[in-house]
């Protein structure tokens, strides 16, 4: 057994190991030759979070779902890079939206240079990702302004919050599956579609990418609470700071309308203050790692991860869908 890709994932063919490895080789060469500049500042703000690493993640599941079409076809590696480079200009937007200070173990673009310098990297991410993908075909390019328009309006939907009346827990899991699930369902589309696999086989690993999408994020909820910055490479309770009611915070809401338990609604209530002071963003990070409400959006996790694993059903047994159904385990087990 052998270990290729992010969280340790095993491949137990020798020559799926060779195609994948040799595929991700490929999508760091094209990262690298994607972010360059004329201008030498351009390319060091752009290639600022590509040499910091990553897992990866959306490359690999485009390089596991070529397997099911012709693993060498032109067009997955260029795919491949077309929606890691849109994945990292997000990355750049969102640390200003976060104010964050620290992304993949380094200091975030705004924090080493400035809000200014992070916007402007990000769109010129978008433009090389453009560029790209206008090589690709306009099937691509209509797939990719689709799942960038929902991408947007989750995010949108995140700032604006839940309407009157609408279950904050339902109108977060859209929040997700546009802002986190639609760009990891266009790496399952691309990786199948690019190789030419079969529509049906096309639609299935675009519907696994969106519901392993989720169980990404959601573990991501989770880890935002219970791990500290060596593990997660961010800065833990970014949320919580900034006010965003991800699930474990949610999940605690709900129990103070079921339950009414006077803990419950004291730490609610610290949620609710002013966490931008150090001491009491310690605490209600202290205290909610500790409460069931974490457990259940672990729960969440599992369910959303076991539902992309029920996805895979009809595609044929190979291992390149072992590897697949090991991807839903390895998000799991980042949740803990």
């Amino acid at each position: 057994m052998t270990v290729v890709g992010p969280f340790g994932l095993s491949v137990r063919d020798q020559a799926l190991e060779a195609d994948v490895q040799a595929g991700l080789a490929a999508v760091e060469e094209g990262l690298l030759e994607a972010t360059k500049s004329e201008v030498p500042f351009i390319t060091e703000a752009a290639q600022h979070l590509v040499r910091a690493g990553g897992k990866r993640f959306r490359p690999l599941l485009v390089m596991l779902a070529a397997q099911f079409g012709d693993p060498y076809a032109p067009g997955i590696v260029p795919s491949a890079v077309v929606v890691e480079l849109t994945h990292l200009a997000t990355l750049y937007h969102d640390d200003v939206m976060d104010e964050a200070d620290v992304r993949r173990g380094v200091p975030s673009a705004n924090s080493r240079w400035d809000n200014s310098v992070a916007v402007l990297t990000g769109d010129f991410l978008f433009a090389r990702a453009s560029h790209i993908l206008a090589d690709l075909g306009p099937e691509a390019v209509r797939v990719q302004a689709e799942a960038f328009e929902r991408l947007v309006t989750g995010q949108i939907l995140e700032t604006a919050g839940p309407r009157d009346g609408r279950d904050p827990v339902d109108h977060y899991m859209d929040v997700l599956g546009g802002k986190t699930g639609s760009l990891i369902a266009v790496a399952g589309r691309f990786g199948a579609m690019m190789s030419g696999a079969d529509e049906t086989v096309v639609d299935v690993l675009t519907q696994y990418g969106e519901r392993l999408g989720v169980a990404f994020q959601l573990a991501d909820d989770v880890l935002d609470i219970a791990s500290d910055s060596r593990e997660s490479g961010k800065t833990p309770g970014t949320d919580l700071r900034e006010g965003i009611p991800t699930m474990p915070v949610l999940r605690l809401h709900e129990r103070v309308e079921r339950l009414g338990l006077a803990e419950d609604i004291a730490l609610s209530e610290l949620l609710a203050s002013d966490l931008t002071d150090d001491a009491r963003h310690a605490e209600a990070l202290a205290r909610l790692r500790v409460h069931p409400a974490l457990d259940q959006a672990r729960r969440d996790t599992v369910r959303y991860a076991e539902d992309a694993r029920a996805t895979l059903a009809p595609l044929p047994e190979c291992d390149a869908k072992a590897a697949l159904v090991e991807l839903c385990d390895a998000v799991v087990h980042r949740a803990g």
